[in-house]
């Protein structure tokens, strides 16, 4: 960081050293969208192999996610105690033998098991990155831009994951995929003593560790019980669960109001634009989780797709999310940014609405238009709301604001994937419930009724006419509940529309840090 600091104590612009070093913190966000990106391709083929059941397959998607989320303010308040480069290389390393793990995986368990150890591992990269950017960048337009190409990295590896892995899961077995961010994570590691500054708080004391337990007892529970109403419907075991999560949570925020060095300094959410950007953040997360997974299904299940032709159709959301994220460090120092937030958020309500409107036949582009759509809406969104938390938060305690930030994200997202993958399973068993199958052995109709996974494997044993009527009734079934899945989103992103708009009003162009 430059040491001349403008006149009148204004913060120090960043200079080149600051912004090589951003290239070096953009990769492990590079890393850890392929990782997401290429799972979603690979797990028709892993399912396949491994023999994972509809519930282990929602497992190997979302204990990633979970694990991540329930070790974010953990990580990011350890980054402030113990230094945010120093963690980011051990998260580096730690990721990339929990990929090795994962990519050799012989049973849905050890790949399951393989999963949770990325996700502690990840847990330590992304507060990380995103609290040495606050220290780099500490002039609001200088950090919006940052914000924006950082995640425009993301956004990358989301568009070349699909296209690579395609043509590793063509060529090679689907483990190959896991094993493309390895490469990244060692240049990581070369470069980032090299780039990147150390910072951590020098009052920042020692970790709380009842806090840190306290912390995952909170979350795992509360999704975990989540989770299983969702799949099962209402039994009292989840709902005991559920309610000792949220109670530990109570527990957890109320010891955290009276330590001197708290994990989540509560204060923090005194800040209206910080609380209200979360909840947006957090629910815009679940929705996009939802269909993240529900999307490339369907191309290539429903509508036939390679791999490689599934993740074509995917480039063009991400293509429109860059172009629309780049836009909105610009557009911020002219307008406000409730009013940016509450447009992208109606703009990505019709884009869900318009992926309401595919069907099982031909619906492939109505699904492409839907979430290019929506990717332009949300994506200023990602960035302003990113910016907003970050730019909230004192220098010390920028480690302990990004992590909440990546929570709302990772955990939402991870919801998303278990809600609203839930809710398709939910609705393909009780229709395909309703479909006659006559002469099928008990195993086979079984199968045919768990999953779309299921019936496409068992099928080609079938004659062939009852082949065509079973994946017909089965493809129908998968895409209304991918409907369902995106009206409920259309009407999410609506009323976060309204709620970014009321909260959000008074904040100014180029001041992030108030309430306005």
């Amino acid at each position: 960081m430059k040491s001349q600091d403008a006149v009148g104590g204004a913060p120090p612009l960043a200079g080149r050293k600051e912004w090589i070093g951003l290239v070096v913190l953009a990769l492990p966000t590079l890393l850890i969208s392929v990782d997401v990106s290429v799972l979603y391709l690979a797990l028709p083929h892993l399912s396949a192999e491994l023999g994972a059941s509809s519930v282990q397959q929602l497992w190997i998607m979302d204990i990633y996610g979970f694990m991540l989320s329930g070790l974010l303010v953990t990580m990011g308040t350890l980054g402030d105690r113990i230094g945010r480069r120093k963690l980011l290389l051990i998260g580096a390393s730690a990721f990339c033998l929990a990929s090795v793990a994962a990519a050799y995986s012989r049973t849905p368990e050890m790949l399951i098991a393989s999963r949770a150890a990325l996700g502690m591992a990840g847990a330590t990269l992304m507060p990380s990155t995103l609290a040495l950017i606050s220290n780099m960048f500490q002039v609001p337009r200088q950090r919006s831009l940052a914000i924006a190409v950082w995640l425009n990295c993301f956004l990358l590896g989301m568009v070349v994951a699909p296209l690579l892995g395609g043509l590793l899961l063509q060529h090679f077995w689907w483990g190959a995929a896991f094993l493309m961010g390895v490469p990244v994570m060692g240049v990581l590691l070369v470069a980032a003593p090299l780039l990147l500054p150390e910072y951590k708080d020098p009052a920042g004391g020692r970790v709380e560790l009842t806090s840190v337990v306290l912390s995952l007892a909170a979350i795992l529970p509360t999704v975990y019980g989540l989770k299983q109403l969702a799949r099962y419907g209402w039994h009292p075991l989840p709902a005991a669960v559920l309610l000792g999560g949220l109670a530990l949570g109570v527990v957890f925020v109320r010891r955290q109001g009276r330590l001197a060095h708290p994990l989540l300094d509560p204060r923090l959410f005194a800040n209206r634009a910080f609380s209200a950007t979360l909840v947006i953040m957090l629910f815009m997360a679940i929705c996009s989780g939802g269909m993240a997974l529900l999307v490339p299904m369907y191309f290539q299940l429903v509508a036939g797709l390679s791999p490689l032709d599934a993740g074509l159709r995917m480039v063009p959301q991400m293509v429109g999310m860059m172009a629309s994220s780049l836009l909105g460090p610009f557009i911020i120092r002219r307008m406000r940014p409730g009013f940016i937030m509450a447009a992208g958020l109606m703009l990505s309500s019709l884009g869900y609405a318009v992926m309401t409107q595919a069907d099982s036949v031909g619906g492939g582009m109505l699904l492409v238009v839907g979430t290019v759509v929506a990717a332009i809406g949300f994506a200023p969104m990602a960035v302003l709301g990113t910016d907003l938390v970050v730019g909230s938060a004192p220098p010390e305690k920028a480690g302990s604001a990004a992590s909440a930030s990546e929570t709302a994200n990772e955990l939402g997202f991870a919801l998303g994937v278990a809600l609203m993958g839930s809710l398709g399973t939910f609705i393909y068993r009780k229709r395909m419930d309703t479909v006659v199958m006559p002469d099928i052995p008990m195993e086979v109709a079984d199968r045919v009724r768990e999953s779309l996974i299921g019936t496409a494997a068992v099928v080609p044993s079938l004659p062939p006419l009852l082949q065509a009527s079973l994946l017909g009734a089965a493809r129908e079934s998968f895409t209304v509940g991918l409907n369902t899945a995106a009206a409920i989103g259309a009407g999410v992103f609506l009323a976060l529309s309204v709620l970014a708009a009321v909260t959000l009003r008074n904040v100014r162009p180029g001041h992030h840090t108030g309430d306005g």
